[in-house]
């Protein structure tokens, strides 16, 4: 059978990678060629992305790849969502991207819902508020007279303006635009009345464009000093939980997602946005997916809480591997102390433990007293507010929820996933823990033609990956309504 090979980079917030996805047209495997750190980086006050850095570690994942000989079919690029940078009427790049975590657009929301209140704002975009959206990262960036914006003659989204890197052409994905907040999910189109009340000309945007869409091949240039030939590169569903959502080796479309690591995402696949009192009211978001679907879905705090505290006991002499974390949850018992993750104090506490242990003091629950019940409670937290969420999901969703599964790095939680699946009563499918690097390059085999749709797809990957299902032990019901 004839070997096709796709370069998938998959970006997020502070490293890459280029991860080599072969398939014959049944059989697909996956492997990781390149990794890379990524950081924002302070200058002046401001926050930036270092997008040429980035450039030359896709340049270096090439190289790689005419090294060992690989003859590639195409090449897609996967980001985090929201940020962008400025590109002159001469195609020149002005200056570096600024970053989600850049404070400047701290209260530019409330700012902005004097001009178009914040219940329409949802009508018309369905996306959750949340200050770092680039609608209102423009609309400060105007207010404050941030020169490139000034001298912009359009925007490219992070996958975009990486992608026209390589190949000089532009375009604007699909799944990538629709984080922005400025895109209307019922027109699929930039809304017309947002950009006008946040002073921004229309044609600052191209019109989006699907995934699987060819963007060029790379430039001469590129392609001569990297030794790998006029790849194509077409757009993959360009934000990372879109392409991860591709990959969900579901059966039918009765099922819930949550794609779970530092941060999960709990949601279901729609064919339409759901744009209701009570998704507004429980600030659920409506994505963009591929094939005309949407992501509806909830930002959840995942194993970020974990993390802080592990740096905690790391710096006073304690360090754990991930088995020992286990195995420290299974000995401690069940938590006496739930608390919220989401809570507002666990953003970014100065001390996480501390945090933790306020919220219990506060709330009358006992103030875990060894690092293995602070694990516990954060386990048993966690699958509290998955079924939080998820009940909340399946009394919107128009469907029934049969099985939640869980992809990315948090799906190899075996403890975790067994308190998720007995906390909500479903069927728990764990894997593949890869699934963002996965859909960008299975979505490329979609674009070549050797692949006919998602269904598909999702069937190659529980084919090709190994999957683990947990029960629940005392299931009060196997379906939500």
């Amino acid at each position: 059978m004839k070997k096709y090979h796709f370069l998938a980079f998959d970006l997020g917030a502070t490293s890459g990678r280029a991860i080599l996805g072969t398939f014959d047209g049944v059989n697909f495997e996956m492997k990781e060629l390149t990794r890379f750190p990524n950081a924002i980086m302070e200058l002046h006050g401001k926050y930036y992305w270092n997008v040429f850095g980035l450039y030359e570690s896709l340049k270096e994942g090439l190289k790689v790849c005419a090294r060992e000989g690989i003859a590639l079919t195409s090449i897609g690029i996967d980001t985090w969502g929201v940020d962008f940078g400025y590109v002159g009427a001469d195609g020149t790049l002005l200056g570096l991207p600024r970053a989600y975590r850049d404070p400047y657009t701290d209260g530019a929301p409330e700012e902005f819902f004097q001009l178009v209140p914040r219940e329409e704002v949802y009508r018309l975009t369905g996306i959750q508020i949340m200050n770092f959206n680039s609608l209102y990262q423009l609309f400060r960036a105007r207010k404050t007279g941030f020169a490139p914006l000034a001298a912009a003659d359009k925007i490219l989204f992070m996958p975009d303006l990486l992608s026209y890197l390589l190949t000089g052409k532009q375009v604007c994905e699909y799944t990538e635009a629709s984080t922005s907040q400025l895109l209307n999910p019922k027109t699929r189109q930039f809304e017309p009345s947002l950009l006008e009340a946040a002073g921004l000309p229309a044609s600052l945007l191209h019109p989006p464009v699907d995934p699987g869409t060819l963007i060029g091949t790379l430039t001469e240039a590129l392609a001569e000093e990297t030794g790998v030939g006029r790849v194509p590169v077409v757009t993959v569903a360009g934000h990372d939980t879109a392409s991860a959502i591709i990959s969900v080796p579901a059966e039918n479309p009765n099922f819930a997602y949550l794609s779970s690591g530092t941060w999960s995402l709990m949601g279901v696949e729609t064919e339409a946005p759901i744009l209701t009192k009570d998704s507004f009211e429980n600030n659920f978001t409506n994505e963009g997916g591929v094939e005309g679907t949407t992501r509806f879905l909830k930002n959840i705090t995942g194993m970020w809480l974990l993390e802080q505290c592990r740096k905690e006991w790391e710096k006073a002499g304690r360090t754990y591997t991930y088995s020992e974390i286990v195995k420290l949850a299974e000995q401690a018992g069940r938590s006496p102390s739930i608390v919220n993750p989401d809570d507002p104090r666990l953003a970014n506490p100065a001390s996480m433990s501390g945090a933790i242990a306020t919220i219990c003091r506060e709330a009358g629950l006992p103030v875990p007293d060894t690092d293995a019940a602070y694990i516990r409670c954060i386990f048993d937290s966690l699958a509290n507010r998955y079924k939080e969420v998820l009940e909340a999901l399946a009394a919107m969703a128009p469907f029934p929820i049969e099985k939640l599964h869980v992809i990315g790095g948090g799906s190899q939680n075996a403890l975790l996933n067994q308190f998720t699946a007995d906390a909500t009563g479903l069927p728990v499918v764990a894997g593949p823990s890869e699934a963002t690097a996965i859909g960008n390059c299975l979505m490329q085999a979609k674009a070549a033609g050797l692949v006919a749709d998602r269904w598909e797809i999702r069937r190659i990957v529980a084919k090709s990956f190994p999957l683990q299902t947990f029960l629940p032990q005392q299931p009060d019901n196997n379906v939500l309504h």
